[in-house]
């Protein structure tokens, strides 16, 4: 297996295993009925549970054949309903395409469903194309990215038991709250890949997380930033992280190699604005090479994930959490499925979650 994170950072010791969770985008393959994946994705949560993994979130993806994580509220929902103990959220909700008052209720919501184990992670990129960007912000200015800071502090307040206040220009005050009689909120995370978010996260006193399974660039410094310019809040005195990555863990490094070459060829393609599809099988992606330029994508990323025996993950994430100060790991269990495995479920990703648990979970 390939180890590309080396090194330590001081906040943890060699010996502690980090906390795992899951990042799931609901992934969908070749014949597979976007019920088919659903399905798969909430047995899967039971078992991430069962497992006693502390959290699963949903990611918010649009118009992706690949992707059926479209809706984090209403996945979250579903899950919340099938465990009893895991923390659940988005991963995240992409705020400019929302209006605050309607994030703000659908997780007030949720709260109320699943007391003291609801996430809300707020990120501020599209999550897709140009095209389907403009047709979820057709609600005008509740949607302006410039506003991204205002709307955060918004569903703060809106979600909180004491609600908002809205000031009348003309005078006069009105208050809004997310639920009639909260006694709880979900915790509020601010997600990115930039400086950007990592200083929001900061000047803000919120827990932050960096989404280095996308690409990984730029991950240093968005951490010392935060860590360095963190403002402490009333829920959070100090800065809280952790972070994201792809992994596929199997019996053999042979067999972890296969898995992840669907997701890895999928990758490629996005990053070659190839035409999108949904996932190959193995068998698939194995019989039609791809061009020079994806290969070399391809390998990129293979460097960059965490692929192999359970074992050598296992030791690959505690290496990971070391080296950046983190306890806890957020995975995305990238597995492919061969042809012949069961449409309405991810053996590969079960698998992984097995594999890795059994290794790092006490």
């Amino acid at each position: 297996m390939t180890r590309t994170h080396a090194g330590l950072r001081q906040g943890m010791s060699t010996a502690a295993a980090p906390a795992l969770s899951v990042l799931d985008l609901v992934p969908v393959r070749t014949g597979q009925t976007s019920a088919q994946a659903v399905a798969a994705s909430l047995d899967l949560v039971a078992h991430a549970d069962a497992l006693g993994l502390r959290r699963y979130w949903f990611a918010e993806h649009h118009n992706m054949p690949a992707v059926a994580s479209t809706t984090p509220p209403v996945l979250a929902a579903a899950a919340a309903a099938r465990t009893r103990r895991i923390r659940i959220g988005s991963g995240g909700v992409m705020l400019p395409n929302h209006s605050p008052l309607v994030v703000a209720e659908q997780f007030a919501a949720l709260e109320a469903l699943a007391p003291g184990r609801v996430d809300l992670g707020i990120g501020r990129a599209p999550g897709s194309d140009p095209v389907i960007t403009q047709l979820l912000r057709m609600s005008g200015t509740t949607s302006d990215v410039e506003r991204f800071p205002e709307h955060v502090r918004d569903i703060a307040r809106l979600v909180g038991a004491e609600g908002a206040t809205v000031q009348f220009t003309s005078g006069g005050t009105y208050d809004v709250r997310a639920t009639p009689a909260a006694t709880g909120a979900p915790e509020i995370w601010l997600l990115g890949s930039s400086d950007y978010s990592a200083q929001l996260a900061a000047s803000l006193g919120l827990p932050y997380v960096f989404a280095n399974h996308f690409s990984g660039d730029g991950l240093e410094r968005a951490l010392d930033l935060y860590r360095s310019q963190y403002r402490p809040s009333d829920r959070h005195p100090e800065p809280r992280t952790f972070l994201t990555a792809n992994a596929v863990a199997a019996p053999t490094a042979a067999e972890a190699a296969e898995r992840a070459l669907p997701q890895l060829r999928s990758m490629a393609r996005l990053r070659t604005n190839q035409p999108l599809r949904p996932l190959e099988t193995v068998e698939q992606a194995q019989s039609a090479p791809m061009d020079g330029m994806a290969q070399t994508i391809m390998d990129g990323m293979r460097a960059k994930w965490f692929i192999g025996t359970g074992a050598d993950v296992a030791a690959t994430v505690r290496e990971f959490a070391v080296r950046w100060g983190v306890d806890e790991v957020m995975l995305s269990p990238i597995a492919g499925a061969y042809d012949g495995e069961p449409m309405d479920a991810a053996p590969g990703r079960v698998q992984t979650l097995d594999l890795l648990a059994g290794a790092l979970v006490g």
